[in-house]
C-alpha cells in the first residue's frame, strides 16, 4: 500500500470516528433532555431536547455524508463525492430552522398566554451541566477532524455543538430565574424566565442556522474561497520559466479543491523542459493548497 493510499485511509477512518462519536453523543443528550424536560415540564429544556434530537438526526447524515463523500472518483462522479458533504450541512440547516419555528412557537404562548409552572429541580441543572460537558467534549474533536480534513460536514455539527453550549448556559440561567422567585417572590416576573431562555436559544440556532446555509450555497455554487485564486496565480508567476498565470479556477467539492489554470512558456522549449516547469508549478501551488487537484495547461508563447 503506496504512502497516498494509506494516508487516505487514515484520513476516512478519522473522519468517521469523529462522525459516530458525535451520534453517540446526541443519543444521550436527547435521551436525557427529553426524560428531565417531561419530569420538571421545562420548556427551556424541552427546546433543548428538540434541538438535540434533530441534532442526532444531523449526525447520522453526517456520519453517512462522510463515509460516502470518502469514496474515490468513478466514470459518473468525475471530481468524487465530495458534493454530499455540502448536501449534509444544508440539510443540517433545514432541520435547524425547524427547531426554530417550534420553539418560539411555544416561547411566545407561555410568555403571552399559558402560565406553565416549571420544576427547576436539581436535575434539570445536572443534565444540562452534562450536555455542555458532552457537547464541549465532542465539538473539539470535531473541530480538530474538520480543520486537519478540511470537512464542511464535520464543521457543520462541529459548529452545532459548540453553538450548544452557549444554548445550554441559556437554558440554565432561566432555570436559575425560576429558582429565585422561590426565595423572592417579589420576583415573579422570573417565571418567564425559562421560556425566555427557550426563545434566546431559537435565536441562537437562526443564527447558527444562516451561516451554515450561507456557507453550504456558496459551496454547491461552486463559489472559490476568497483571494486563494489572486494568490495562485502569483506565486505561479515566481516559478521559473512561466511567463505568465491566467484563467484560473479554483472549485471547491465537499473537503476537496480542483485548481485549473493556464500558464505561457516560450515556445523553444522542449516538452521535457515544460513538463518540469508544471511540476514546478504544481508544487507552488500544493504550498497555498497541500491537498488540492492541480491542472496545469502550458501555452506557447512565440519570442516574437
Amino acid at each position: 500500500m503506496n504512502t497516498s493510499t494509506l494516508q487516505a485511509k487514515t484520513a476516512e477512518r478519522e473522519k468517521n470516528a469523529a462522525a459516530l462519536s458525535s451520534v453517540f453523543g446526541a443519543v444521550i443528550l436527547t435521551t436525557l433532555k427529553i426524560i428531565v424536560g417531561l419530569l420538571t415540564n421545562s420548556l427551556g429544556i424541552l427546546a433543548e431536547a428538540a434541538h438535540s434530537g434533530l441534532d442526532l438526526v444531523a449526525a447520522l447524515v453526517t456520519f453517512l455524508a462522510v463515509r460516502i463523500s470518502g469514496k474515490p472518483p468513478d466514470q459518473e462522479h468525475n471530481y468524487g463525492h465530495g458534493k454530499i458533504e455540502n448536501l449534509s450541512a444544508l440539510f443540517e440547516t433545514f432541520l435547524l430552522l425547524l427547531t426554530c419555528v417550534w420553539i418560539i412557537y411555544e416561547s411566545i404562548r407561555r410568555l403571552l398566554f399559558d402560565d406553565v409552572e416549571v420544576d427547576a429541580s436539581i436535575w434539570a441543572f445536572l443534565v444540562m451541566a452534562v450536555s455542555i460537558a458532552i457537547d464541549y467534549s465532542r465539538s473539539r474533536v470535531l473541530f480538530k477532524a474538520a480543520r486537519k480534513y478540511n470537512s464542511q460536514a464535520l464543521e457543520a455539527d462541529a459548529l452545532h455543538f459548540s453553538t450548544d453550549i452557549w444554548s445550554s448556559s441559556v437554558v440554565i440561567a432561566g432555570l436559575i430565574g425560576v429558582r429565585l422567585v422561590a426565595f423572592f417572590p417579589g420576583l415573579a416576573f422570573l417565571r418567564k424566565a425559562d421560556a425566555l431562555a427557550a426563545l434566546l436559544v431559537a435565536l441562537i440556532v437562526l443564527y447558527v442556522s444562516y451561516q451554515l446555509g450561507r456557507r453550504t450555497v456558496q459551496a454547491l455554487l461552486d463559489q472559490s474561497p476568497k483571494g486563494l485564486g489572486e494568490r495562485v496565480k502569483t506565486v505561479v508567476e515566481t516559478v521559473p520559466g512561466v511567463l505568465d498565470c491566467h484563467a484560473v479556477r479554483v472549485r471547491p467539492s465537499g473537503p476537496s479543491l480542483f485548481i485549473d489554470l493556464h500558464i505561457l512558456v516560450k515556445a523553444d522549449k522542449h516538452l521535457r523542459e515544460v513538463h518540469d516547469i508544471t511540476e514546478k508549478v504544481e508544487k507552488a501551488v500544493h504550498e497555498l493548497a497541500p491537498d488540492a487537484d492541480v491542472t496545469v495547461h502550458p501555452e506557447p508563447k512565440n519570442n516574437s
